[in-house]
């Protein structure tokens, strides 16, 4: 009798994400990522801490341990102890970071189950160096995911002004670089300044973000009762109101379109640390064309898309800026809502290519109120079809399966390189 020869069973490529931050923080590259990694046919395990980002507080239902298990469909989930914090005190962001920086190369190294592949999210840097360490011990290649540019971010926002500080930054920043096997950028011009500072193109990748898409296509609750009306052309904020949104310029813009008496009204929908200050300085300007929102959580964000009529992206002048692309950008798109991009760089050439939208200068309350009035007084039709645009480019070029696609191929390339 002959032997019937069967093929030979392929293994699940098993991939370890490094992650300070995910689900139910609200992250990037979260359980949606994950979850569609398992959907095609990646072993997941999620190495990340206890919830308590932004807040800094561990989240309802959670108590810190030395170690936590989860299983959501199909995804493993570990979590690792940290200093739960996010306020503005640098040493306790510093615990933050490396106390989770510490527990998970504990548990990379000692504990896990052994990975074809690392991925590693950024920020923060702390993750970084530890996936670097890990690769060099355990021999095991790894993806790195920048979403901000650090040193470059931190100078940007604020957030550190120190000179020396900031440039240990760097230098560990171009040590990782060099240590890690492929280096994925959300835009082109992120993969441009990485080879300006001397990272091999080969080792680069662009790979555009996405959206959460099923909270923005099934979208619960209501909008509020203090959401304006159907009669005036409402442009829509939604996300964090901080110092690197400049959102002053909403003010001035909204103050100039008050009088000359136009429809326009702006909704700001969100927190953050300029929030207060911002509400006091419309109050001063007897501004009524302006109506702030708290935040609510992603899964009722669609219905406020929704309901608006215009989506604004606004972040201050900055070099930086010009070649980064707001997250919010994916979101708007796919929401099938057209979009006011004032910001300049790869985010307003995405726009101008989808023709889902209009671009105007960052930090210019004239430019902003002048694009304002212009679709204020377009035709539902106009305003319909830059809408549908923006949800087809988003679909084409930056959906979900899309994205993790591009990322299973290059965890395919370097398991089968080993």
């Amino acid at each position: 009798m002959e032997e019937v020869l069967r093929p030979p069973v392929r293994k699940a490529i098993r991939v370890l994400l490094l992650t300070q931050w995910f689900d139910p923080e609200p992250t990037f590259k979260g359980l949606v990522f994950a979850r569609e990694l398992v959907r095609q046919g990646f072993e997941v395990e999620v190495l990340t801490g206890f919830p308590n980002y932004p807040g800094g507080k561990l989240y309802p239902g959670y108590k810190l341990k030395c170690l936590q298990r989860e299983h959501i469909d199909g995804v493993h989930i570990t979590r690792v102890p940290l200093y739960p914090n996010h306020d503005q005190s640098a040493l306790k962001r510093v615990l933050n970071y490396s106390s989770f920086a510490a527990s998970a190369l504990f548990y990379g190294l000692f504990v896990a189950k052994r990975a074809d592949v690392i991925y590693a999210y950024h920020p923060p840097l702390t993750v970084g160096v530890v996936a670097s360490i890990m690769r060099v011990f355990l021999r095991i290649p790894v993806v790195y995911d920048i979403q901000d540019m650090w040193p470059d971010t931190l100078r940007a926002t604020g957030m550190l002004n120190n000179a020396r500080a900031l440039r240990v930054v760097d230098v560990v920043c171009n040590w990782v670089y060099r240590r890690v096997d492929r280096i994925v950028v959300l835009s082109p011009g992120f993969k441009r300044l990485l080879q300006q500072r001397g990272v091999p193109e080969a080792k680069l990748s662009v790979v555009y973000n996405w959206a959460d898409e099923g909270s923005l296509s099934s979208p619960v609750g209501e909008v509020a009762a203090t959401f304006p009306s159907a009669g005036q052309f409402r442009i829509l904020f939604a996300g964090n109101m901080g110092k690197a949104q400049a959102l002053d310029t909403v003010l001035q813009a909204a103050e100039l379109l008050q009088q000359q008496g136009s429809r326009v009204c702006w909704v700001m929908l969100g927190g953050g640390v300029e929030l207060e200050r911002l509400k006091s300085e419309a109050a001063r300007r007897h501004l009524s064309n302006v109506v702030f929102l708290p935040a609510v959580p992603m899964t009722e964000v669609g219905a406020y898309l929704q309901a608006a009529d215009a989506l604004l992206v606004h972040l201050r002048k900055d070099p930086l800026f010009e070649i980064t692309i707001p997250s919010k950008t994916q979101a708007y798109m796919a929401a099938g809502k057209l979009l006011i991009m004032a910001v300049g760089g790869d985010a307003a050439e995405m726009v101008q290519q989808s023709g889902g939208g209009v671009v105007t200068e960052s930090e210019n309350p004239q430019a902003l109120a002048q694009a304002a009035e212009q679709l204020a007084n377009a035709s539902p039709d106009e305003l319909a079809t830059m809408g549908r645009q923006a949800k087809a480019f988003y679909q084409q070029h930056l959906g979900l399966e899309v994205g993790v696609q591009r990322f299973g191929e290059l965890f395919k390339q370097l398991a089968q390189s080993r």
